[in-house]
C-alpha cells in the first residue's frame, strides 16, 4: 500500500506542476447514473449529437474497462480557463473559445503525465486519455473522484475554483489510491441558472435541453437556427457562458493563478468585428481562428450565427454587409442572412431582398426571404 500511495502522491503532484491543479483517483467502476443519462437520451435532449446515442458509445459510457478492458483506476483532471470578463466588443463568445484549442493543448499534458509515470514505475501502463472526446460520462467520475459536483447547469462546480475548467481522464492500467466521492450538490435553493437561461434550455434543476441551448446551436447544430431560438441568442456567435457567469460559486478570480499560458485569450479574439468576419472567405476564415476551438463551427456556421446577432443588434450598418452575404455561396449564410435584414429593415431592402427572391433557386432561402418580407411588410404596412 505504501509504494501504490506514493506513487498516487507523485502523479499528482507531476499533474499539478503540468497545469492541472484539480487531480483525483476513482476505480473504473462502472456509473451510478446510467438510467439518468439513458432517460436523457430518450427525451431527445442530446438533439441532434446522434454519436452520443449510437449503440457502441453506450457500451463504453456504462463500464470504462469496454474502452480499456485493464484499467485499474482513472485519474481525473482538471485544468482552468479564464473566467469571462464582460461582453466583448461586437460578438459574444464562451470564454473557453478565446484562446488555443484545449483539445491540442491538454492533450500534450496528458501524454507527458502517462511518460512520466511509466518512468516511476519503469515498464510500459495500458492506458487511454481523453479530454471532452471520448466516449465517458466524465462529470460522474470527476464526482467521484472528489473535483467537484454536478451543478444545477449540468457543469461541475468545484468549491474552490468555480467551474470554469476544463475535464480530462487517462485510463490506466495500473492502481493508484482512490479519493473520497463528493455525493451531494451544494447548489442548495439556488436557481440563478435556470431562472437566467434565455432559451429556457435548463428544463429543470440538473437538465439540459440541448436543442435549446446556445451552445449547442452555435457550435454542434449545422443547420438553420429555429425561428423563435433566433432573437433569444443576443450576442453570442459562439456558445454561452451565461449559466455560468450568473453561478455563485464562480468567484472572481477564483481560478486566474492555475491558468497554463497556453489558454490566456488571444487578443486577436477578444476584439470581434461583426460586419467585417461576415465578409471572411474560406481561407480568411481557417486563418482567423486557426488552433482556436471557434473553427469546430466551420465557416458557414460561424457566418450563420454573426447573421443572427447582427439581425438581433438591429445595427443599420450592418445591412450592406447583409445584402452581401445574400450572395454568399452558403445557403445556410444566405438565409440568415434575409432572416437579418428582415429584422432591421429600412432603405430599400424590401427592393433588394425582392429582386434577391427572383433568381434564389434554394427552396429554404426563398422561405427566409418571403417570410422577412413579410416581416417588413407588417412592420412598414404604408412601405
Amino acid at each position: 500500500m505504501g509504494g501504490k500511495k506514493e506513487l498516487t502522491r507523485k502523479v499528482k503532484q507531476e499533474a499539478n506542476r503540468l497545469g492541472f491543479p484539480l487531480v483525483g483517483v476513482t476505480s473504473p467502476d462502472p456509473p451510478d447514473r446510467l438510467d439518468s443519462f439513458q432517460d436523457w437520451l430518450s427525451k431527445g435532449y442530446h438533439a441532434s449529437m446522434d454519436w452520443i446515442a449510437a449503440e457502441r458509445s453506450l457500451e463504453k459510457r456504462s463500464d470504462p474497462r469496454a474502452i480499456l478492458p485493464e484499467c485499474k483506476s482513472i485519474l481525473i483532471l482538471g485544468s482552468p480557463y479564464p473566467a469571462p470578463k464582460g461582453n466583448l466588443k461586437g460578438g459574444n463568445i464562451a470564454s473557453y473559445a478565446l484562446n488555443q484549442d484545449y483539445h491540442e493543448v491538454l492533450t500534450e499534458k496528458l501524454k507527458c503525465l502517462v511518460d512520466f509515470l511509466e518512468e516511476k514505475v519503469g515498464h510500459p501502463v495500458p492506458n487511454r486519455w481523453y479530454t471532452d472526446t471520448g466516449p465517458i460520462l466524465e462529470r460522474e467520475l470527476a464526482m467521484r473522484a472528489g473535483l467537484g459536483w454536478i451543478g444545477k447547469n449540468t457543469t461541475l462546480i468545484n468549491k474552490e475554483i468555480g467551474s470554469y475548467f476544463f475535464l480530462a481522464e487517462i485510463l490506466l492500467g495500473i492502481e493508484l489510491v482512490t479519493d473520497p466521492p463528493i455525493t451531494e450538490s451544494f447548489c442548495g435553493s439556488c436557481t440563478r441558472c435556470l431562472d437566467t437561461c434565455p432559451t429556457g434550455a435548463l428544463r429543470e434543476p440538473y437538465t439540459l435541453d440541448a436543442n435549446r441551448c446556445i451552445s449547442y446551436l452555435t457550435i454542434e447544430h449545422k443547420k438553420e437556427i429555429p425561428l423563435d431560438l433566433r432573437p433569444l441568442m443576443g450576442d453570442w456567435i459562439y456558445g454561452c457562458d451565461i449559466c455560468q457567469i450568473v453561478c455563485p460559486w464562480n468567484k472572481p478570480g477564483a481560478e486566474a493563478q492555475h491558468i497554463l499560458e497556453e489558454l490566456q485569450p488571444r487578443t486577436e479574439l477578444l476584439d470581434v468585428n461583426l460586419v467585417a468576419d461576415l465578409d471572411l472567405s474560406q481561407e480568411e476564415f481557417s486563418n482567423r481562428f486557426k488552433g482556436s476551438p471557434i473553427k469546430r463551427a466551420k465557416r458557414r456556421g460561424y457566418l450563420r450565427n454573426v447573421a443572427v446577432v447582427l439581425g438581433n443588434l438591429k445595427d443599420s450598418a450592418a445591412l450592406p454587409a447583409l445584402v452581401t452575404a445574400l450572395e454568399d455561396q452558403e445557403p445556410l449564410i444566405r438565409s440568415h442572412a434575409a432572416w437579418a435584414l428582415g429584422e432591421i429593415g429600412g432603405g430599400n431592402i424590401q427592393e433588394l431582398l425582392t429582386e434577391t427572391l427572383l433568381g434564389e433557386e434554394n427552396p429554404r432561402v426563398k422561405e427566409e426571404i418571403l417570410r422577412a418580407l413579410d416581416n417588413l411588410s407588417k412592420s412598414n404596412p404604408a412601405g
